[in-house]
């Protein structure tokens, strides 16, 4: 743009762009692609995440506050984005639960998600599930109604639509806008962007806002029974082409006023709107409503969420539970995999846990502890990045509606994944123990479980930790993939720690498998007294400690040192949530 000609370094993207949105007015909001649409919607609604925006908005005559005004408005984005686990039902309930005032009881609650559904005709689908866009689910029309849905819930006065019609056929835009239209007779203020409406959807709007190229409006007003208002404003600027009986008003009003025609007319329509009495009559009009009503009060509302951070908690894990027990593909088949390497293992290293009275038995048993860790451990990394990329992008949507703050969120993911991964930990173990035929104590046994549950714990939560920090989740596993190798490398069985040159000792400390195979190897064979017939009749015990450097009284230690290691991995999970945001707007 500096080659063209272009002196500033900022861009312009909405000229002195001024206008009133009423009450039971219904807006719509048109241009041709290009003229700054989206970006007035997104300022007005402050879901910008760059740029500087100058100037003022008011709401009844007071200045916007940006902090509570998610909690008057709604914002059905042009993506229809919604957990694909959940029904229909269940994603207004969620909706409402932590949208609406903490005074709202859960009766009163129930009848306003009743009343909502019956206005945008979603009985008939309220056990369904939400489902994937395109792949399974609702079709493209039932999830935009589903979006208006979901901020109608949180009874908003204010709400933005952007494109609520892209994507559809004819009957679904209709009954689309017919919901949009029932939406704005209960008196709320609706402002849509629109993209080639037809003539009957045209017709539907109050008043039109039209912007140029360039983030100017050229069209601020009532439309009139078949846009008698906005035909007569156009035609009666000269050299303007008249209107074909039965041509579409939407089509023609964008014709006539692209770039193009404004040079061969010699005419900027900005100029010709900014001395006409429509704009003076707009002015005069935000002069109005830019006072408050006499006897009126600031909306004030003490917190910025409308739940308490414990009721936050609750809602966002109810949701996850429901998410993680109706997605077998992820739930069911991590199971079925750990039950089948469970049983590989077993037949594999049969009874060799009771073995060692040769250096290979011994490394034989480590073996399988090692190959186990590693197998499962990246499996559920793997396994675990999609999931929580896709409820991302969805946690991205709720946090800008002002449902919860992002701890609640990451505390409910962290949390939903605790009794899946015990269950996890216990059959591997049960099956593994038994067929490998380690030492059956009481001791013994918890040692091991305990070692299992946190591995398979931390590894979960560094797959969670790496989609937090990267942008999606095909990044994240390469980013993890990197990871897994080195830990294999300093793990302590592929080189052990004694053998690893002094430079790079370090890192064994640093490994977080190496710590897991330490506490197993330690809590197994670490305190046994019979002697190696392969060694010299040097006792396992001593053997354990000269070849790998392992120590049974050191066990206490590894158990805190892998259980904070699944600690810190959540809590980077919960602090990249927080501050890392990946949808630029």
């Amino acid at each position: 743009m500096k080659e063209q000609g272009v002196q500033e370094d900022k861009l312009v993207l909405l000229k002195g762009v001024s206008g009133a949105f009423r009450p039971g007015v219904l807006t719509a909001l048109m241009g041709v692609s290009g003229a700054g649409k989206t970006t007035l919607m997104d300022v007005l609604a402050g879901r910008k995440t760059g740029g500087y925006i100058e100037g003022s908005i008011k709401i009844s005559g007071y200045p916007k506050k940006q902090e509570t005004f998610a909690r008057i408005s709604g914002y059905c984005e042009q993506n229809d984005i919604h957990s694909p686990h959940v029904t229909v039902y269940e994603s207004l309930l969620y909706s409402a639960w932590l949208r609406l005032p903490s005074s709202v009881d859960s009766k009163t609650r129930k009848m306003f998600i009743e009343e909502v559904m019956e206005l945008v005709e979603l009985n008939p689908l309220r056990n369904s599930l939400v489902g994937l866009p395109g792949v399974s689910g609702l079709s493209t029309e039932q999830r935009k109604r589903l979006t208006i849905a979901v901020e109608l819930v949180a009874n908003p006065s204010i709400i933005f639509m952007d494109e609520p019609t892209s994507g559809l056929d004819a009957r679904a835009a209709a009954i689309v806008m017919r919901t949009v239209r029932n939406t704005v007779d209960t008196g709320r203020t609706v402002v849509c962007t629109i993209h080639q409406p037809s003539i009957d959807i045209f017709e539907a709007f109050d008043e039109l806002f039209l912007m140029k190229r360039g983030g100017q409006e050229i069209y601020v007003g009532p439309l009139g029974r078949h846009s008698s208002h906005l035909i007569k404003y156009f035609e009666s600027i000269e050299g303007v082409s008249k209107i074909k009986d039965g041509y579409n008003p939407a089509t023609w009003m964008l014709e006539v006023t692209t770039t193009a025609q404004e040079l061969s007319l010699g005419v900027d329509f900005t100029d010709l709107y900014k001395n006409s009495d429509l704009y003076r009559r707009n002015k005069q009009l935000i002069q109005e409503l830019g006072q408050p009503a006499p006897g009126s009060k600031d909306l004030y509302f003490p917190t910025q969420f409308s739940q308490s951070f414990l009721v936050q908690c609750q809602a966002c894990l109810w949701k996850q539970r429901w998410s993680y027990w109706r997605n077998p593909p992820y739930t069911a088949v991590r199971f079925f995999f750990t039950t089948f390497i469970a049983l590989m293992f077993g037949t594999m290293f049969w009874d060799l846990g009771g073995k060692h009275s040769s250096r290979q038995d011994l490394l034989n048993a480590l073996g399988s502890m090692y190959t186990a860790v590693l197998f499962l451990g990246v499996q559920n990394s793997s396994s675990v990045q999609p999931v929580v990329a896709v409820e991302r992008t969805v946690f991205y949507r709720e946090k800008a509606a002002g449902m919860y703050s992002a701890l609640p969120y990451a505390f409910a993911q962290i949390l939903v994944e605790l009794p899946y991964v015990f269950a996890q930990a216990v059959t591997y173990g049960l099956i593994v123990y038994a067929m490998i035929g380690f030492e059956w104590t009481v001791e013994k046994f918890f040692w091991y479980l305990f070692f299992m549950y946190f591995t398979l714990l931390y590894f979960t939560f560094y797959g969670m930790m790496a989609v937090a920090v990267t942008p999606n989740h095909h990044v994240a596993s390469i980013v993890a993939a990197a990871f897994y190798a080195i830990w294999n490398l300093f793990s302590g069985f592929v080189v052990t720690r004694p053998k690893i040159p002094i430079w790079w000792r370090w890192y064994y400390w640093a490994c977080p498998v190496a710590w897991t195979l330490y506490g197993l190897v330690a809590s197994q064979f670490g305190d046994l007294m019979d002697p190696m017939s392969s060694e010299g009749e040097k006792l396992v015990k001593y053997f354990i400690e000269d070849y790998f450097g392992i120590k049974h009284d050191f066990i206490g230690v590894c158990a805190v040192v892998v259980a904070g290691i699944a600690v810190l991995f959540a809590f980077i999970f919960a602090v990249a949530i927080k501050t890392f945001n990946f949808q630029k707007r």
